[in-house]
């Protein structure tokens, strides 16, 4: 008796979902780039002085000494840098503290590095008379550093060990004590008020090149660290026994983490000051089209980091003519009602 074939019926079939949202997020990044290209041409042509565009493009491709060309050359090219740096260094670090907290609240925030570097700011300024940017810059960096260390060694010894839970604690108890310590020694001199209140409201004016060129190297390495270690937090996130099983060091990993947000927003915020909110909402935004993967998670926040702070610092720039509105104002009235909105209509991503 012959067996009777059955063809299947010609059914086109949808694209695996696989695909479909590799296609996102590679058009989702793209996007980012190209919105990033758009915010640094916005950073260098548009100011308080105001600048025709035909002789920003004179400046750019043939400076002639005059002051406009110095203008664009010698402020706007090194902040635009500056906030391309810093951008990436906060959207990278707050990625990075959502993922190894597994706290959709999270910010570099949490880990104390903020209130290390302001701590150790005041220091410098109450202690040993520092009174210029570049004193800040490694007095804020060291605070950052200490900080984290801190609160990483706390979590550590903590029963089950350096578990999301236990580090954010540690870093909430070590940011009340720091933020304590710095308020009584602004409260008692004034000079450290006067100048602890001028580092304290994040801003990319007034930094120039050699700022940016202090930080440099720390945020690179960061971010080499901070993608690197992508594929070891998404097993990470799946939780520690599977981390485990699959064959990482749930340990090394949480050290190179620390020491990647540690460089990452230590540097940012040695340069230009605490800048809340960037760290916190941008990878809740791209991960509407990245999804939990670390690895495209990561880059995403970078970019979408850099976007926001230039466009928030070109914002602030605009609006408050003939002087401007810092861009950590600007960030912190533009994100709180934001990321409100992002909580109210629709529940925030898995980390």
């Amino acid at each position: 008796m012959n067996a009777i074939r059955v063809r299947p019926p010609s059914v086109q079939q949808p694209a695996p979902p696989r695909r479909s949202l590799r296609r996102r997020r590679l058009i989702g990044l793209a996007a980012l780039a190209a919105a990033l290209l758009l915010a640094v041409l916005a950073s260098i042509a548009i100011g308080t002085k105001v600048i025709p565009v035909n002789e920003v493009f004179s400046a750019l491709v043939a400076p002639t000494g005059s002051e406009n060309d110095v203008v664009i050359r010698s402020l706007r090219i090194p902040r635009t840098l500056l906030g391309l740096l810093v951008g990436i260094a906060l959207g990278l670090a707050g990625a990075l503290v959502q993922g190894f907290t597994r706290n959709p609240l999270g910010d570099p925030g949490l880990l104390g590095v903020n209130a290390g570097a302001a701590f150790f700011v005041v220091i410098g300024i109450y202690v040993f008379g520092v009174s210029t940017l570049f004193g800040y810059v490694w007095f804020a960096f060291a605070g950052a550093l200490v900080a984290s260390v801190v609160v990483f060694a706390i979590g550590t010894r903590a029963p089950g060990g350096a578990t999301p839970v236990s580090l954010a604690l540690a870093g909430a108890a070590v940011s009340f004590l720091l933020q304590a310590g710095t308020s009584s020694m602004v409260l008692l001199d004034e000079t450290s008020l006067d100048a602890y209140r001028f580092w304290v409201v994040g801003s990319l004016a007034g930094r120039d090149a050699a700022v940016g060129g202090q930080v440099v190297w720390f945020i690179l390495v960061g971010t080499v660290l901070a993608l690197a270690s992508a594929p070891a937090l998404n097993a990470l996130s799946l939780g520690d026994d599977v981390a485990t099983s699959l064959g990482h060091s749930v340990r090394r990993t949480r050290v190179v983490g620390v020491v990647a947000i540690t460089l990452l927003a230590g540097a940012a915020t040695a340069a230009c000051g605490p800048i809340a909110f960037l760290g916190l909402i941008v990878p809740h935004v791209v991960r509407v089209f990245t999804g939990p993967d670390h690895r495209w998670l990561l880059p995403a926040a970078g970019l979408a980091g850099a976007v926001v702070l230039l466009l928030a610092d070109v914002v602030g720039r605009v609006v408050a003519r003939p002087g401007e509105l810092q861009v950590g104002i600007v960030i912190a009235l533009i994100g709180g009602p934001f990321f409100i909105a992002l909580v109210r209509r629709r529940k925030l991503g898995a980390v």
